[in-house]
């Protein structure tokens, strides 16, 4: 019982994943502001973004649309978060966990903070968050299926395992499902559904800051914001170290393995960046067509060329 709140609580789960978390958003928005040729935030701007909002800001709830559920919906998009993020990491540390089926089990997990999102939307009573919660349900709907369809030919591709730690077994004993022309494919469309779930352009109609002035959160503010905040943080790095884990083998933290199992990461981050700036802004119309036809042509062409063994 304890080690199961240590994990949660502590490591690799939420103080751990938010701080490497909160490190990868900034490496983000360096980057940004590097090619948009301006310095950038310093190192620990996103905790002070984090913690004025928990101990400075003031929480306010709307007076129309449901409290509960408003105030309810953060605490369990950090909590779905928090849990994949533990599933995820926990065997990328080389502890021993997990149980088998547990990659369907984060399939949903991570489907609850967009989930949430809508729900706290909705909740708020203000029409502009409805706004945007309709247009995040909608690229929920063109994404999660994708998404599904990636997981399902990294299992085929894993000889049926559906544990993740089969799943870099049968890498690490073979070879890295990217290093072939499915796994590519599945790559592709697997960093464009992440890109998706994290909210960033060219899928970030949900937010939208210059059209509807945060969307989905126009009426969270103070501690409840800040728990938006941690989500975010949280799925910065375990959506990445997904991919890292069902692609490249997994992480290694033994010699010059740390160093690479660190790039691997920020591989990852970095390619999610350069996505984000060099892409306007997609219709929901042009998003959701983009995933129903291409990126899950992609993905049924990489289930495809599995069956012949490419």
């Amino acid at each position: 019982m304890l080690d199961t709140l240590f994990y949660f609580l502590i490591y690799p789960g939420l103080l751990f994943a938010g701080i490497i978390g909160g490190l990868l958003t900034w490496v983000d928005r360096k980057l940004t502001a590097q090619v948009h040729f301006r310095k950038g935030p310093p190192m620990m701007q996103p905790y002070y973004d984090f913690l004025k909002l928990l101990l400075v800001k003031e929480t306010t709830v709307p007076a129309s649309g449901s409290r509960t559920a408003f105030l309810l919906a953060p605490i369990l998009a950090l909590s779905g978060a928090t849990i994949a993020g533990v599933l995820i990491l926990l065997p990328l540390f080389n502890i021993t966990a997990g149980f088998s089926g547990d990659i369907i089990v984060i399939f949903y997990l991570l489907a609850i903070p967009s989930l949430m999102y809508i729900l706290g939307a909705l909740a708020s009573g203000n029409p502009l968050a409805a706004v945007g919660g309709s247009r995040e349900m909608k690229l929920v709907i063109g994404y999660e299926l994708t998404f599904l369809l990636v997981i399902a030919g990294i299992i085929l591709k894993s000889g049926q395992a559906i544990s993740i730690n089969e799943i870099i077994l049968m890498q690490k004993t073979g070879i890295a499902n990217i290093g072939s022309i499915s796994g590519v494919l599945l790559f592709i469309a697997g960093i464009f559904c992440i890109q998706a779930k994290l909210g960033l352009v060219p899928f970030d109609m949900g937010e939208a800051e210059t059209e509807i002035a945060e969307g989905a959160f126009i009426e969270y503010s103070g501690s409840a914001f800040a728990m938006i905040k941690l989500t975010k943080y949280i799925l910065f790095l375990a959506l990445p170290a997904f991919l890292v884990t069902l692609f490249m083998a997994g992480t290694n933290w033994a010699g010059i393995g740390i160093l690479w199992s660190v790039l691997k990461i920020l591989a990852v981050v970095v390619l999610l960046t350069l996505i984000r700036n060099t892409n306007p802004r997609l219709r929901i119309g042009q998003a959701m067509r983009f995933f129903f036809v291409w990126m899950n042509l992609f993905a049924i062409a990489a289930i495809v060329l599995t069956y012949f063994g490419l």
